[in-house]
């Protein structure tokens, strides 16, 4: 009996394959609430796929203000995590368990370290109000998969849609919701010693996006996102929401402290800031990438891959255990499943279907002659064959699945190539103007791009001395 292997010829394709390789509990309301695994999870795919931004001082200065909200929020005891994304969305949103993400392409739009507040204490906001318990839980589960697919898949109809609110889809909650956010959040600023005034100076940044993103979408005939927060449901002169603010200030705490705010801080930890997409993908430690046949996938501790004419491999760091990727020609008219069950020999156990990242598979383990391997049939544009090898396959199936089971696609940012345009802080000089400013950002739409980072969309000029940012 031969050992279970895949019986057609497998395609050749040396020129691709050696290319370009590279549940707890919070308080809610006073009551334990757990945080579901799916949550978890979630979170774990976001911050897999998206990235975390690279500059721990900055994440470190995030975190110190949202703990600082938190100590002053209705929840003060509870655990929130802060996570800076390496996303040039301008966005940000909580899922549940309080799990708060920034993507750093807010942070360009942002004057001072109040208006950073105000949108973190806003998202708290959904938490400490129980916005998403307050959802359906089919509701909630659907938009947070949904989010998860358009981050995975790249959708390019949905990604220009919402590029500037990728998580609108996480959110919906409507604007009474809206409404109680910013009034929690308001009131959480003010405890904390931020003038809960920043919160109108948000709104104001992100309804230029909006103008600027409308106007973009008029002349390119594509529908426009939007923010799912703060000024999803307020316009600038919400009297309602300027309410709620003015009340959050006037409230009397005895033990308030003082303004938290450093002169210059914000600009500090700004300076430098990757803006628009970043060169800095596929520095994820084991993690495989390729960037010709456009995909990634992780690989165990210790691991190594090892591209060759006709394979990669990846291998333990006994090298007694391997996974072995291989690719044939893809076969529309043929389920993974079915191709398995037709070209693997031996018998096969554990099959089951792949549905991951937006791609089919089917796996199985596969015995013949007395030893067992670990088969797996994924399609993304051709067919990837892998298979698995270990001396004792009980103990190292699951080593071999992390590799067969996080194969996925290229993201967007993960082809990035290139250098990273940065954001930086100047003094105006005489005779500058934004236009001129903007000649060499050599970015798209520069003299706009400006404008929207430094409050002068759609006119307007600095005067001569002031601190402005621009990109480079």
């Amino acid at each position: 009996m031969r050992l279970p292997v895949f019986l057609p010829t497998v395609l050749l394709l040396s020129c691709l394959l050696t290319a370009c390789a590279g549940s707890p509990s919070v308080s809610v309301g006073g009551r334990q609430v757990s945080v579901p695994e799916s949550t978890k999870e979630e979170h774990q795919k976001l911050v897999e796929s998206i990235g975390i931004y690279d500059d721990p001082e900055l994440a470190e200065y995030i975190d110190r203000i949202g703990q600082r909200l938190v100590k002053s929020s209705s929840m003060p005891d509870a655990k929130f995590t802060f996570t800076v994304l390496d996303s040039p969305d301008i966005n940000a949103f909580a899922m549940p368990g309080g799990y708060i993400y920034v993507s750093r392409g807010l942070l360009a739009y942002l004057e001072s370290e109040a208006e950073l507040a105000g949108v973190i204490g806003h998202e708290i906001g959904h938490i400490t109000e129980r916005h998403h318990s307050r959802r359906s839980t089919q509701r909630t589960t659907t938009t947070v998969l949904a989010t998860t697919a358009y981050i995975l898949t790249g959708s390019g109809d949905l990604y220009d849609a919402t590029q500037m609110a990728g998580a609108e889809i996480v959110s919906g909650y409507g604007r009474e919701m809206e409404l109680e956010a910013d009034a929690a959040g308001a009131e959480f600023m003010h405890r904390a010693g931020y003038d809960a005034d920043a919160l109108l100076s948000v709104i104001g940044v992100l309804k230029d996006q909006e103008m600027y993103r409308r106007a973009q979408a008029k002349a390119s005939g594509k529908p426009s996102g939007t923010y799912h927060g703060l000024y999803a449901s307020h316009p600038r002169n919400d009297l309602r929401l300027q309410t709620v603010i003015k009340t959050a200030n006037t409230l009397d705490f005895d033990d308030r402290p003082e303004n938290p705010e450093l002169p210059g801080e914000f600009r500090r930890q700004t300076e430098g800031l990757v803006f628009g997409a970043s060169a800095q993908a596929q520095a994820e430690p084991n993690r495989f990438y390729h960037n010709k046949l456009d995909f990634s996938f992780k690989y165990p501790e210790g691991w190594r891959v090892e591209t060759g004419a006709q394979a990669i491999t990846a291998r333990s760091p006994d090298g007694a255990s391997t996974v072995t990727i291989t690719l044939s020609k893809a076969q529309a008219d043929e389920a993974p499943s079915a191709f398995l069950d037709r070209s693997a020999t031996g018998t096969l156990s554990d099959q089951r279907q792949l549905e991951q990242f937006g791609l089919a598979g089917s796996t199985a383990l596969a015995s013949a002659g007395g030893i067992t391997k670990r088969l797996a049939v994924i399609d993304h544009g051709y067919r990837f064959l892998f298979e698995g090898s270990a001396p004792d396959l009980a103990s190292q199936d699951e080593a071999l699945l992390t590799i067969i089971e996080s194969f996925r696609p290229l993201v967007a940012r993960e082809k990035v190539k290139g250098s990273s345009r940065t954001l930086h802080y100047v003094q105006v000089p005489r005779g500058a103007t934004l236009e001129s400013l903007a000649s060499g950002a050599r970015i798209p739409d520069a003299e706009a791009q400006l404008r929207l980072i430094n409050g002068y969309y759609p006119s307007g000029e600095p005067r001569i001395g002031d601190w402005i940012k621009v990109i480079r």
